[in-house]
C-alpha cells in the first residue's frame, strides 16, 4: 500500500478541519501532535484552506496534512502546491482523481455503494473514503462491503464521534476514521488548544479499545494448579476447566505449570487492531517482540511486548 495510506492507517484517526483564518493553523497542528494524532484533513470549505495547508506543512513537518472537500482539479492543484500529501473528495470526481494520479499524489474519493467501490477498484484504488458514513448504512454497510470487496479498505467519515468510534475502529476493512469531534468550531474559535489536546488523547485511547483479556499465573505443579483453580471457583462461583498442564477459572484467569517465555505469568490485553496498537505503543517507548507474533489468515493476532511487570510479561491480542 502507498506509504501515505499506510501512515494514515497507523494513525487511525483523521481530524477534519475547517479554519476560517490561517493564523490558527500552527497552534492547531501542534495541538493535534501533542494529542497523539499527527494528521489533519484541511477542508476547502474555507478560503483559508490553501494557506492553512502551507503553514502546517512548513512549520510542522511531523504532521501528515491532506486537503479535503476537493471538488475540482483546480482545487487539487492548489492543495498540492501548498504541500498537501493526500487529497480527499466527498464524491468520485473523475477530474480530481486524474489530476492526482498524474501527479502521484494519493487521492481518496468518496463512495456510498458497490458501484462506487467497483469503479475505484477498476482504477487500482486500495482505499476509498466512505461518506457520509452514518447516513449510508454505517458499520452495517462496511460489513456488507467486506464480502465482495475483501481487499478494499475504507475511511468512513460523516456522523462519526467518540461514542460510535469503537464500532468503526474494530472493523478489519477500516483503514482510518475521519471526523471533527476533537476539532469542533467552538474549540477552535475559543483557541482552546488544551481542550483539543485532551479530546485527541481520549480519542486515541477509544480508537485502540484496550480491554483486559486474561491473566495467566505460572505455578510449580498440576496439583497446585488444580488447588488454586478449585479454591477460586468455590469462593466466587466461577466455572472452571482444566487439563494436565493448565486450569482456567471464569475465563479470565489461567493457571499453568508449563510456562513458555514467562517466569511468573502473563497479562493479555485486547485491542481493536493489533498493528495499529503496536505502532501507538512504540511512540511511548514500548516495543513489540516480532519473534513472538502469531498469525491467522494473513494477520497478526497476538504479540508480546518488550516489557516486564515484576515477572509478568504482557501481550496484545486482536479482538
Amino acid at each position: 500500500m502507498e506509504p501515505v495510506l499506510q501512515r494514515l492507517g497507523t494513525i487511525g484517526i483523521i481530524p477534519v478541519i475547517q479554519l476560517d483564518v490561517a493564523s490558527d493553523a500552527v497552534a492547531l497542528g501542534q495541538a493535534l501532535l501533542q494529542g497523539g494524532i499527527p494528521a489533519a484533513e484541511v477542508t476547502f470549505r474555507s478560503d483559508a484552506a490553501e494557506e492553512t495547508i502551507a503553514a502546517m506543512t512548513t512549520e510542522i513537518p511531523e504532521l501528515l496534512v491532506g486537503a479535503g472537500t476537493v471538488l475540482t482539479a483546480t482545487q487539487a492543484g492548489q492543495a498540492i502546491r501548498a504541500g498537501a500529501q493526500f487529497i480527499v473528495s466527498p464524491c468520485y470526481q473523475e477530474e480530481v482523481v486524474d489530476h492526482c494520479i498524474e501527479r502521484h499524489v494519493p487521492v481518496l474519493p468518496a463512495i456510498t455503494n458497490p458501484d462506487g467501490i467497483a469503479r475505484g477498484q477498476a482504477r487500482g484504488f486500495e482505499a476509498l473514503k466512505f461518506f457520509p458514513a452514518e447516513s449510508f448504512g454505517g458499520t452495517a454497510a462496511l460489513d456488507a462491503f467486506s464480502g465482495p470487496f475483501k481487499s478494499m479498505r475504507f475511511i468512513p467519515t460523516g456522523g462519526i464521534n467518540i461514542t460510535n468510534l469503537p464500532n468503526y475502529a474494530c472493523r478489519r476493512n477500516v483503514l482510518a476514521v475521519g471526523g471533527s469531534w476533537m476539532v469542533n468550531s467552538d474549540l477552535i474559535a475559543a483557541k482552546d488548544w488544551d481542550g483539543i489536546i485532551r479530546l485527541c488523547k481520549e480519542s486515541v485511547i477509544v480508537l485502540h479499545g484496550f480491554t483486559f483479556a486474561h491473566i495467566e499465573i505460572c505455578t510449580h505443579s498440576a496439583k497446585q494448579n488444580q488447588s488454586m483453580t478449585d479454591t477460586i471457583s468455590r469462593l466466587f462461583a466461577l466455572s472452571n476447566h482444566s487439563n494436565t498442564n493448565w486450569a482456567s477459572s471464569g475465563g479470565y484467569l489461567e493457571i499453568t505449570h508449563a510456562p513458555g517465555i514467562d517466569k511468573t505469568g502473563q497479562i493479555a490485553i485486547r485491542c481493536n487492531q493489533l498493528e495499529r496498537a503496536v505502532a501507538y505503543l512504540s511512540t511511548l517507548g514500548i516495543i513489540a517482540r516480532p519473534e513472538t507474533a502469531t498469525r491467522a489468515k494473513g494477520r497478526c493476532t497476538s504479540v508480546f511486548l518488550d516489557v516486564d511487570l515484576d515477572g509478568f510479561t504482557v501481550h496484545l491480542v486482536q479482538k
